[in-house]
Formats: structure tokens, C-alpha cells, sequence
């Protein structure tokens, strides 16, 4: 098959590095978020003793919380920073859908959730005792194909309301029919940006930018020896896939872009860990929203990166506000 050729955006007007979007600005535009939706419960509690039934540790469960994760939770970072959303998935029909819905309805993300009565709503359960996960368990069965494929008649009717469109894959089967919707959201004239999964990049030819991580990018291109080799490997990747950009995520080596005839790198500038559970989320939701805003690839990556590494001080997943990013 042809290289698609890459979506090509309108030239921007030069801006400060320092630069950054009004409140108003952000509140005027309005990113769709499409993928794989999963509600994630925590199980706090003390661990005094061992089991005697195994050796495992016991915990006496204290408190609980709920959190929405996956694609659900780009969405919520692109609401948390003042853009608009709106977020189309799939789910069951279930308690954990439900919940999902209340959730998201809380926080202002407006919805186009589908139901597929045979699907199980993800659900991934972790235990925390003493401040470290001690187990996770993860319930999931995959979407039905055709319930997707009349989804992508509410995709279709949802561009024209927005600016930029996001793909959050996390593997689970959500995501199909990606392909026809980069045609579409194309077609539309809309920046396309997708956090990848899978060895099988050329599902997302002819997206404006993808931002694996270093795991990921491997998958794909295998490893490097040095700088020169990663941007040859990079460069070729996205030339064969049609892509504007690729922007790898590279964790305490901070991200580094790779468009047409120019690379450019940022420094990490996490202070603290405490936890990397959807960093990539708030990566790609604060560069899709900065895009949104008419912000250059470069200079929305120089604001995804701040706020990847301040969300990582943050236990689970998490999000971060205006005043938090523009501090």
C-alpha cells in the first residue's frame, strides 16, 4: 500500500518558547477523545500479617477510590487544564459503565458512549498496602466489531464540532476501525494524534503525530546504538507511515521530535516520582489541547513535558490544572 501523505497543517505565527494559551483560549476549544475507556479502583489498607492459607500478605482494607483511566482519562486532562472534550468509547452494560458515566458527567467531559451488552467494561483493581501495589486484577472482555462500526456514524457527526482529534489505544479491541477514522478526520482537515500500541504501526498511517515511548518505539524499529541511529530509525518510521511528526516519549531523557528535516529534544522535568500510572495520558491530552490552540508541534511539546513530569509526582492516575502547568 502507498504512503498516505501526511495532513498538513496551516503555518502558525512564531511564538515565545515561554508562550502559553489564556484560560479563554483554552476554553474555546474543544479536542474529541477516542479509545479504550477503563475504570481504575484502588483498595487501600494495612498490612500486619501474612496469610496463613498462603504466603501472601494480608490486607485489612480501610478505604476505597474510583478513577477513570484509559482514554477516559485524557479526556479528563483536557478538561482539568480548561479545554473542552467530548469522549467516544465503548462499554457494557454494567455497574462499572455506570459509574464511569457519573464520573466523567461530574467532571464536565461530554460523552458518546456506546453499549455493547456482551462486553465487560474494563475494570483494573489495584490493591495499595504500605504505600506499594501489592496485586492488580483487571476484568475485560473485548467490544464486538459491529457495535464499532456504527460508532463510527457518531465520530463522523462529532468532527465538525471539534478542533483536533486524539486516539488513545490501549490494545483492548476499542479501536478497530481506526483506520477509516484517520481517513475521515483527514478529510475534515483535522490534526490527528495517537498514543500508540502493538508492533502494527501502519493501522495509524496517515495520523499527524504519534508519541510512543521507548518500549513502544522498540516494538516497532528495534533498538539503537546511539542518537544518530534512533533518528534514522525514527525518520524512516515516519516517512513510511505518512506522519508529520513522531514524538517519542523518552521518561528521565525527557521527549524528542522528529519532523521533516528537524529534530528537537526537551529535558525531562520530573522532580519527584511518586507514580508514572497516565502520564502518557496527560502527555498527549496537554499536547492536543496546546494544538487545538494553535500551538506549534515543538511548542505544545515543551508543555506536554512539564506537565508529564509534574503528574508523576501524583499517586495513580492523575491530572493537573491550569494554575498547576502555567505556575
Amino acid at each position: 500500500m502507498d504512503p498516505v501523505q501526511a495532513l498538513v497543517l496551516p503555518p502558525l505565527p512564531p511564538m515565545k518558547p515561554s508562550a502559553h494559551p489564556a484560560r479563554e483560549t483554552l476554553a474555546a476549544h474543544r479536542v474529541l477523545v477516542v479509545g479504550d475507556v477503563m475504570l481504575d479502583r484502588y483498595w487501600f489498607g494495612a498490612v500486619e500479617r501474612i496469610s496463613p492459607e498462603a504466603p501472601v500478605p494480608v490486607v485489612r482494607v480501610a478505604s476505597e477510590q474510583e478513577r477513570v483511566g484509559g482514554a477516559a482519562n485524557v479526556a479528563l486532562n483536557i478538561k482539568t487544564l480548561g479545554g473542552q472534550v467530548t469522549l467516544l468509547s465503548v462499554v457494557g452494560q454494567d455497574e462499572p459503565a455506570r459509574r464511569l458515566q457519573e464520573l466523567l458527567e461530574g467532571h464536565g467531559v461530554g460523552t458518546v458512549l456506546g453499549q455493547d451488552p456482551r462486553m465487560q467494561t474494563i475494570v483494573k483493581l489495584r490493591v495499595i498496602g504500605r504505600n506499594q501495589q501489592l496485586l492488580r486484577v483487571d476484568f475485560e472482555r473485548e467490544p464486538d466489531h459491529e457495535v464499532l462500526g456504527q460508532m463510527l456514524g457518531d465520530f463522523e457527526r462529532e468532527l465538525s464540532r471539534h478542533d483536533v482529534v486524539l486516539f488513545s489505544d490501549y490494545g483492548k479491541g476499542g479501536l478497530a476501525h481506526i483506520p477509516r477514522m484517520i481517513e475521515l478526520a483527514r478529510q475534515a482537515g483535522k490534526a490527528v494524534l495517537i498514543d500508540p500500541k502493538g508492533s502494527d504501526y501502519s493501522r495509524y498511517a496517515g495520523a499527524t503525530v504519534i508519541t510512543p515511548n521507548r518500549a513502544e518505539l522498540q516494538q516497532v524499529i528495534g533498538g539503537w546504538k546511539d542518537e544518530a541511529e534512533l533518528t534514522a530509525k525514527a525518520q524512516a518510521l515516519r516517512t513510511q507511515l505518512g506522519l508529520n511528526a513522531l514524538l517519542l516519549t523518552r521518561s528521565e531523557e525527557g521527549m524528542t521530535l522528529f519532523e521533516t528535516d528537524h529534530v528537537a529534544t526537551v529535558q525531562a522535568q520530573a522532580r519527584e516520582v511518586a507514580d508514572v500510572t497516565g502520564a502518557g495520558d496527560t502527555v498527549i491530552g496537554t499536547l492536543a489541547l496546546m494544538l487545538a490552540c494553535g500551538l506549534s508541534l515543538e511548542e505544545a511539546m515543551g508543555h506536554a513535558n512539564r506537565a508529564g513530569g509534574l503528574v508523576v509526582a501524583k499517586f495513580g492516575t492523575a491530572t493537573l490544572s491550569y494554575e498547576e502547568l502555567f505556575a
